[in-house]
């Protein structure tokens, strides 16, 4: 694996080349990961994925669902991405499915906890390594002690995280070592401590002086924490770690948030939050057009004014009060007044969805709870939301990043 960074103020623009086993793989920075349950985007089979544009070099699957298969895995012998029908795709194994909150208070000195459709299983970072070789992983990121999000954990809790973690990272590195099926494998150490900088400084000094491939920057995930106290840890803790070797974080989705952690020097991210999006009967419509020249300014302005009219703004609070969940991001396609609305769900947009149907048909899918409602969103959601890394990229490239993130908080203030 082979980080190539091109120095674009800003943020870090660049690409990650050699991934896989077979070393063809790629994913340009700062980028997104696929989000997948069990391999398979939620929704859409591996033929309908192929409709959607820009989708990631990199799928990511949940820890969880794949240990509750560990002894079938063990048995098949030649690892998850195969037995997924993904047998070309670069894997990222993740400790906790994004979308699935995590009961607090569970993790031990030996111990953590994954939540599954079973239930709970408690882990040992032996066992943890057991199931990793059954996987197979591209990437993994290592067992660690997150469960500092819930906002009450206090300065021993998050000591506690840091030191759990780093001696999990040890015995994961040493077992590795002496697997040979995880020769290929990229681990990924985690960065814990909860909302205490002197943790956090600890805990990614102490992660990069060992041999690890990248860094998870972990326990950002949810709203507990103060969304200042939340930029300025990540800052410090990017700020410790080598330039030559890539930063996940795991839990941040909205596009504004996204930005944010892009100029703080993160490079990956989940795509979870368009699948959330669809679960809500929601279509992304925010626009990331950002021009700098005048007339096309002028279009950018009629995007968002198109965003007004798409319904963004009128009647959010009736929508708000019905789904508290919505961002301002997002249209709910379950709404009455898009019955007899026979444009596409995004003016402009490419892809399958919009070049197809209607937001009238979207809205007829999705009250009469067709399956095909989600399928569609999905197609349309993820497209967008890959667009929308592109435009990053571009805005990196073009040193606009400025005016993207003017456009893209523009939009965010919508309903405030």
């Amino acid at each position: 694996m082979r980080l190539k960074l091109l120095g674009a103020g800003g943020g870090r623009l660049g690409s990650l080349a050699g991934l896989g086993r077979g070393g063809a793989g790629a994913l340009a920075l700062p980028g997104c990961l696929l989000y997948t349950r069990m391999g398979a985007a939620p929704h859409l089979s591996h033929d309908t994925l192929r409709e959607v544009r820009g989708v990631p070099g990199v799928a990511h699957v949940a820890l969880p669902a794949l240990a509750e298969i560990h002894d079938v895995l063990e048995e098949y012998k030649e690892g998850a991405a195969k037995f997924m029908g993904m047998p070309d795709a670069v894997i990222y194994c993740s400790l906790h499915d994004p979308v699935t909150p995590c009961p607090s208070g569970y993790n031990t000195n030996k111990t953590v906890s994954l939540w599954g459709s079973s239930g709970r299983m408690e882990v040992t970072a032996s066992k943890f390594m057991d199931i990793q070789r059954a996987i197979q992983p591209d990437w993994f990121q290592c067992i660690s002690d997150g469960d500092t999000i819930s906002g009450e954990a206090g300065r021993k809790r998050a000591k506690k995280s840091v030191d759990r973690s780093l001696s999990f990272l040890d015995i994961c590195l040493q077992l590795q070592e002496k697997s040979p099926e995880l020769q290929g494998s990229v681990m990924f150490g985690a960065i814990e401590g909860g909302d205490v900088l002197e943790e956090r400084l600890r805990s990614a000094r102490e992660t990069a002086k060992r041999p690890v491939g990248g860094f998870l920057l972990d326990g950002f995930q949810g709203s507990a924490m103060a969304k200042e106290t939340k930029l300025k840890l990540i800052a410090s803790v990017t700020a410790e770690l080598p330039e030559d070797k890539p930063r996940i974080i795991h839990g941040v989705g909205k596009p504004d948030e996204v930005l944010e952690c892009i100029e703080r020097g993160v490079d990956i991210f989940e795509s979870f939050f368009p699948f959330q999006v669809t679960e809500r009967g929601c279509a992304l419509v925010f626009s990331y057009n950002f021009h700098p020249d005048p007339e096309a300014t002028v279009l950018t302005q009629n995007g968002i004014q198109d965003l007004e009219k798409n319904g963004a703004q009128e009647d959010q609070e009736e929508v708000s009060k019905a789904d508290p969940e919505m961002t301002p991001f997002e249209i709910s396609l379950k709404d009455k007044k898009y019955h007899d609305d026979f444009g596409p769900v995004l003016e402009g947009c490419s892809c399958y969805c919009c070049q197809r149907h209607t937001r009238a048909y979207v809205h007829h899918l999705l009250v009469t709870n067709e399956l095909l409602a989600g399928v569609l969103l999905m197609m349309h959601n993820l497209q967008h939301y890959f667009g929308f890394f592109g435009a990053v990229r571009d805005a990196l490239r073009d040193s606009k990043l400025e005016q993207l993130k003017e456009l893209v908080f523009r939009q965010a203030l919508q309903r405030h």
